[in-house]
């Protein structure tokens, strides 16, 4: 199983829009591990988004994660990184397929409601940036066996 770490941003929250993208998430198949809302400071914030560094809207970025709460998770399941990330859809809404949460519910580039770590290597990393190993839970879902092939 893989896992991902999904951050719903400051702009899913102030719109309302987390219990939709969670629920979308779901119905892919895949299963929430972990979940808390937090505000993110400007340190994690750098840390998190640290290959931007050097970029010109690197500051926009950081000043943007940082203005209100978000809700972190760890989802897993079967392809989980391909499976979350072809459902958030492109990172410009304006090129996202309809029916991607981009694609439906995002106007910006830079406000585009949800973050999904793009490879393995990116998740653990990411996941341990927001979450001890005791807040991750391991458990067994009935649908499983009816979401994933054995």
């Amino acid at each position: 199983m893989d896992r991902i770490l999904v951050l719903l941003k400051p702009d899913a929250i102030q719109r309302g829009f987390c219990g939709e993208i969670i629920g979308r998430l779901e119905k892919r198949g895949l299963k929430i591990i972990a979940m808390k809302m937090l505000h993110m400071d400007r340190d994690l914030a750098r840390k998190h988004y640290a290959a931007h560094t050097e970029k010109a809207f690197f500051q926009g970025l950081i000043d943007f994660i940082t203005s209100s709460p978000l809700v972190a998770l760890v989802v897993e399941g079967q392809n989980a990184i391909e499976s979350v990330r072809s459902t958030m859809g492109a990172t410009d809404p304006q090129h996202a397929s309809s029916g991607t949460i981009r694609g439906d519910m995002a106007q910006s580039v830079g406000q585009n409601l949800i973050h999904g770590s793009d490879s393995k290597e990116a998740a653990a990393t990411e996941i341990n940036l927001f979450f001890s190993n005791e807040e991750i839970m391991d458990y067994q879902r009935e649908l499983d066996r009816w979401v994933i092939e054995s």
